[in-house]
């Protein structure tokens, strides 16, 4: 176990560079999606190289400090309901063996969470343009966005494999050797 000075060390920088990409989620609203998703992906370095009760304190503090500092408070709450906790989540869902049951258990988990932040945005936050637009789309348009929220989805959990398999096998080694 890490001594307490590196682990509010790397939570600080963790923080910092998650921050970092919710602020700049209001510099550029063509990336309010991406820079959630990558904000979410450093939490899992929190998880392996300290705890994730440690991962979890650091996403309850980016996760209010972007409601406070970030311009974009969609990209915000993106990042709160739906990218934030999931890689962490995930951790606990790769201890179950069965893929399929597995794979199903991860869609739950985001459609749970998409229904909420919609629900969130429209009628707690009043931002009734997502209604307008969907209508835009016809009859379908919620289960239209639904479904290719999904794709996105799975694109960004095989993207986590992958973005932590990268870390284990080339970047951890490097920070290794080097300390």
């Amino acid at each position: 176990m890490k001594n307490i000075s590196y682990r509010v060390a790397l939570g600080g920088i963790v923080s910092a560079l998650c921050l970092l990409c919710m602020f700049l989620a209001g510099i550029m609203p063509a990336l309010y999606l991406l820079l959630p998703m990558a904000a979410g992906t450093l939490m899992m370095i929190i998880a392996e190289e300290v705890s994730i009760s440690w991962a979890w304190l650091t996403y309850i503090s980016v996760s209010l400090l972007s409601m406070f500092v970030t311009a974009d408070k969609e990209a915000a709450l993106i990042f709160i309901i739906l990218f934030g906790h999931y890689p962490i989540l995930r951790i606990y869902l790769h201890k179950i063996k069965f893929t399929l049951i597995r794979f199903i258990l991860k869609l739950l988990i985001f459609n749970i969470c998409a229904i909420s932040y919609f629900y969130v945005t429209v009628f707690i936050f009043g931002m009734r343009q997502m209604l307008e637009d969907m209508n835009d789309f016809g009859k379908y348009g919620a289960l239209i966005l639904l479904a290719v929220g999904n794709l996105i989805f799975v694109l960004y959990d095989f993207n986590l494999g992958s973005s932590y398999h990268l870390y284990l096998k080339r970047l951890l080694p490097k920070f290794r050797k080097n300390t």
